[in-house]
């Protein structure tokens, strides 16, 4: 016989002290960190502990006593539930100082060198509408709310069109109006959700594989373009030629319009099929006069407006006069290389993954650039030290890497590759602090840039400067 869990108290009148990781808050509770969902500094609460560890636990707001006065209403109906967002209800400037805090605590905490002051974080100009790209999913498993569930009534009709709730794999959160994008993404959800179910068409159902309706990927870019792919995951040509048809009469404005019959168990659509119904199978973004080209499997930054103020930090750290052999590592579709090109002698790109190569190649032959080499395989596969004596040693490396941060073998070579000036971009502040750390040996901090590009989410980019500690 199994043992009865113990369980656990409520807390009254906890007050919460502080935000953490994940976007969670914080208070004390005994000896113990309380980590707390949707709490803001200030707030008095009641606390239900769902979980205690021996130093830390986590819980939830049951009771709100006194709200704290950084609070502020969240915008969203589906704020706490869909589960992005999660510092909507904490004003702007508020959040921009949690994410300030939050780059300065990795930096001194893991990687533990000199550090010159922490330039101001530069805030995004739109914190609404900010997003270039948005998937949706098709369910036959909606998420039932808790009002819902209280409500007493049968939920006949589960079909949903939204967000997975973080969690529940098979459950997705219908969603009526999302403020993550332009309105035109939650005008194609609704009008595609209604045309299916008014058809009859079957939404997806995760556990079995099957039914008609399974994703939709929604692109805009500042230049008005829009780009739409419907994913289908059954190969009824009668039904996806209706839904297509359908969306294209609707729709006029599109400029790509696609579609994908995935009938695989898992949404990766890297190794799909793209097959273009209307339109060109490419929309565009425009940064001072240059044109990126983005089809449906490019990685693009999702906040373009704020893409090109992270891009212009990156450039003013690099310092370029016009005679700098510039390395572009983990480039991507070749933003930032063909970004910097122009003042740079030439730039060297490397990236994993062979089709944003073939990307960046094309962009830069679309703005006439011809002063950039791009090249695709695992960087400590490529960056080695055979490639820096056929290409040359680099004058400045500009280091954009996944969340993961680098490979001790990349550091290694960049380490014996001995660039003047080093440009770390990072999604991670941790990961970033931690090769940071590994390169102190020859490298001092000259500038630390944070930069938000995720409004109302824990979220940071940060830009930071390095320089040879003894030139050479």
């Amino acid at each position: 016989m199994s043992r009865k869990r113990k369980e656990l108290p409520t807390v009254e009148g906890l007050e919460i002290t502080g935000v953490a990781a994940e976007g969670k808050s914080i208070a004390r509770w005994n000896d113990l960190v309380v980590f707390i969902p949707y709490g803001a500094p200030g707030d008095v609460a009641d606390v239900k502990i769902d979980r205690k560890k021996h130093s830390f636990a986590e819980g939830h707001i049951v009771k709100l006593i006194k709200p704290s006065e950084n609070r502020v209403e969240p915008f969203c109906e589906h704020f706490g539930v869909c589960g992005g967002c999660k510092w909507q209800h904490l004003p702007y400037a508020e959040q921009l100082k949690c994410k300030q805090q939050q780059v300065a605590d990795a930096l001194q905490r893991i990687a533990k060198v000199e550090l010159p002051p922490i330039n101001p974080i530069l805030g995004s100009a739109r914190t609404q509408r900010y997003r270039n790209k948005l998937e949706f999913t098709f369910s036959n498993k909606s998420w039932l709310t808790f009002e819902q569930l209280q409500s007493g009534k049968e939920f006949s009709n589960r079909n949903a069109a939204g967000f997975h709730i973080p969690g529940a794999f098979d459950k997705v959160l219908d969603i009526n109006k999302c403020w993550l994008q332009d309105d035109v993404s939650n005008e194609m959800r609704l009008f595609i959700k209604d045309y299916a179910l008014s058809h009859g068409y079957t939404f997806y159902d995760i556990r079995n594989n099957c039914g008609l309706m399974r994703n939709m990927v929604v692109r805009t870019a500042s230049t008005g373009e829009t780009m739409l792919v419907v994913v289908f995951g059954e190969n009824d040509e009668e039904a996806i030629a209706s839904v297509m048809g359908a969306v294209a009469e609707r729709f006029g404005q599109i400029t790509s319009l696609m579609y994908v019959v995935n009938t695989k168990v898992n949404d990766s659509l890297t190794d799909q099929t793209f097959v273009l119904f209307k339109g060109r199978d490419y929309i565009e973004e425009e940064m001072e006069g240059l044109k990126f080209r983005i089809g449906p499997k490019s990685f693009y930054q999702t906040n373009s407006l704020q893409a090109y103020e992270l891009y212009k930090v990156a450039r003013r750290m690099a310092r370029l006069s016009g005679s700098e052999l510039v390395y572009d590592l983990y480039t991507g579709t070749g933003t930032i290389a063909n970004f910097v090109a122009r003042q740079a002698r030439k730039v060297v790109g490397i990236e994993y993954v062979p089709e944003a190569i073939e990307d960046a190649k094309l962009n830069s032959k679309v703005n006439g650039i011809d002063n950039t080499l791009f090249y695709a395989g695992d960087m400590k596969d490529v960056l080695t030290q055979g490639f820096i004596e056929e290409h040359g040693r680099p004058d400045v490396m500009i280091i954009d890497p996944p969340r993961a941060g680098m490979h001790e073998d990349v550091v290694n070579v960049i380490l014996n590759a001995a660039p003047q000036r080093l440009v770390y971009v990072s999604c991670n502040p941790a990961t970033q602090a931690r090769d940071i750390a590994m390169l102190d040996c020859k490298y001092r901090v000259a500038e630390v840039q944070p930069v938000d590009m995720f409004p109302h989410t824990h979220h940071v980019e940060n830009v930071v400067a390095m320089e040879l500690k003894q030139p050479q």
